[in-house]
């Protein structure tokens, strides 16, 4: 192996290896316990550690809707970054993106100034993680550009680009996100009233989320991964085929400890249709039952 690509290979996995410690420190569905996290972590820290640990405190911010708060930390940040290494600027682009638009923004504020701005920093992103060889934040840069230019055509463009990416990439940080992607697909072509494609997408998401090892949330994607599959089902009409997926699921939701009202609203639905309502009036008041 030339000098060249041994020392392109060693960042690589270097990258790959800081952002498995980031993924240890994040819990997303309690951003403010993460934010501890990396505060604690950032006491330790120094130049381009310090930097990409600061990148995520502002996306703890950002997932608290506290746009403002992470758009301010991740601006003080930029007269450090001509001498940082490319993660570090990578990430504060992204993150300063996501500070704009985000799947987190109430649509008053996703005005066209704000994606402007969004656009600006996620192709800064982008275009720095393909100079890089940072395949998984290039592949986080494309998805986010389906939340700025939000038409279902536009939205399928970029995360067909950012699955083509993933799909092709060696780098672990970037494969993880196919079954995510899958399912964006799904619901874009959805949306595009193109119901046997979205099924097709929806049931390779659900392939790849069962080829994954069990993660820290429990199984939680994988259960979402089924219900979307059921879900596709019963808007073709395949009303038998859909009661017994959500059956399995909600067996499934109550071994994890988990009932999942969005599975009591869709057995509601499928009773209703079969003209079950006993049944489904069962289900309706699992549903008010159960928080979501």
């Amino acid at each position: 192996m030339k000098p060249s690509a041994l020392l392109c290979s060693l960042l690589l996995l270097a990258a790959s290896a800081q952002a498995q410690d980031l993924d240890a420190l994040w819990d997303y569905a309690r951003p403010a316990l993460s934010e501890q996290r990396f505060r604690a972590a950032l006491v330790q820290a120094r130049g381009d550690e310090a930097l990409i640990l600061q990148t995520q405190i502002a996306r703890s911010l950002g997932l608290r809707r506290d746009f403002e708060g992470a758009r301010a930390l991740l601006l003080s940040l930029e007269p450090q970054l001509a001498t940082a290494g490319p993660e570090a600027r990578v990430r504060q682009a992204l993150e300063l993106g996501r500070s704009f638009i985000s799947a987190s923004h109430p649509s008053a504020q996703r005005t066209p100034e704000a994606r402007v701005a969004a656009r600006r920093a996620y192709l800064a992103a982008l275009a720095e993680a393909r100079a890089a060889g940072l395949d998984g934040l290039a592949v986080d840069a494309l998805h986010m550009m389906a939340f700025v230019d939000s038409a279902p055509a536009d939205q399928l463009r970029w995360n067909r680009e950012a699955l083509a990416l993933a799909e092709t990439s060696p780098q672990p940080a970037a494969r993880r996100w196919r079954a995510s992607l899958q399912n964006n697909l799904g619901l874009n072509l959805r949306a595009l009233g193109r119901q046997q494609e979205a099924l097709l997408a929806f049931q390779t998401a659900l392939e790849l989320r069962e080829q994954e090892a069990p993660g820290s949330d429990g199984g939680g994607r994988l259960r979402i991964a089924r219900w979307m599959v059921a879900n596709q089902l019963r808007l073709l009409g395949e009303t038998e085929a859909a009661l017994a997926q959500q059956l399995a699921l909600e067996q499934a939701c109550a071994a994890a400890g988990q009932p999942d009202p969005y599975v009591f609203e869709e057995l509601e639905i499928l009773y209703r249709a079969r003209g079950d309502a006993a049944r489904a009036a069962h289900y309706a008041q699992q549903r008010a039952s159960t928080p979501p």
